[in-house]
């Protein structure tokens, strides 16, 4: 099968095409070679690759810079979702959207299924919930909504922690944030097996077990043999970010085990393996 990845360049993008380059032809799209916001661009450039399917990650995905550039955001994750499904749908191939648990409002105490009502409170959420009702007009399509991501290949939440910390600073991390944490070659190896079965639908991704930013950050540094007592929760509040934060975001995989596959393994077992290859590889921080 060939897969053309849009920002390829991003965290998932890499994570994809780490995860899928073995078995697949695979074509990594950075914004370079492709401006999702270039209506006739895409579709050029998407009729010249012909793939079976394409897994959309460009976005915008900076929940801050998205608040105070609601127009680019608009125009990148909106108004590029849509010229992306355009393209996709003139040749007929499938496509894999990339979406967020941002288009939730965090007001649940229970995880949220794919099924529960929609309430972004940030300009990136609704931006990524009207990419989503974008991609829904396509027949052939998969929705994945992830959540914090780390993996191989570019800086992450995870990679920030451990970087800080390693360099003998405190590292500050939201301690009343609860929601789910996501690998991306995990994730990545779960959208191939859904994409293969042709099920198509809107499917929760993560792996599997809530935590908070600031439980996700100590496992880390434990990963890494170094003081977890270096990372110090605090209320998200208070850390002075102009794009809001959803208080609870943990969310189950019920489509995914309706659809007949296994959720992704425990965090703890996913972030321990990504220690282990990046620490091995790399011998320090990203």
């Amino acid at each position: 099968m060939k897969i053309a990845i849009t920002g390829g360049a991003g965290l998932f993008g890499r994570g994809l095409q780490a995860a899928l380059a073995e078995e697949h032809e695979v074509v990594s799209l950075t914004h370079a070679d492709l401006d999702i916001t270039d209506s006739v661009g895409v579709r050029r450039v998407l009729t010249r690759i012909s793939p079976h399917l394409v897994v959309h990650t460009a976005a915008l995905p900076d929940i801050d810079y998205c608040e105070t550039h609601p127009d680019e955001a608009q125009r990148v994750n909106v108004e590029g979702t849509q010229n992306v499904v355009t393209g996709t749908a003139a040749l007929g191939a499938g496509l894999a959207h990339i979406s967020t648990d941002a288009v939730f409002d965090g007001k649940k105490s229970t995880p949220y299924i794919e099924t529960d009502a929609t309430n972004p409170i940030s300009v990136y959420g609704r931006s990524k919930l009207d990419a989503e009702l974008a991609v829904q007009e396509y027949e052939r399509h998969w929705i994945f909504r992830v959540s914090v991501l780390f993996g191989p290949g570019k800086t992450n939440f995870v990679s920030k922690a451990v970087a800080r910390v390693r360099s003998g600073q405190k590292h500050l991390a939201a301690s009343d944030q609860l929601g789910s944490a996501t690998y991306t070659l995990d994730a990545s190896r779960k959208i191939l097996e859904v994409v293969e079965a042709k099920k198509y639908g809107l499917y929760h991704l993560c792996n599997s077990g809530p935590c908070t930013r600031m439980e996700l950050a100590e496992q880390a540094i434990i990963d890494v043999g170094m003081n977890p007592g270096m990372i110090e929760g605090v209320p998200g509040e208070t850390m002075g970010r102009p794009g809001p934060r959803l208080k609870y975001a943990v969310m189950e995989m019920r489509a995914l085990r309706k659809a007949g596959f296994e959720p992704p393994r425990p965090w703890q077992d996913a972030l321990r393996d990504y220690i282990a290859k990046y620490e091995s590889s790399h011998g320090k921080s990203e």
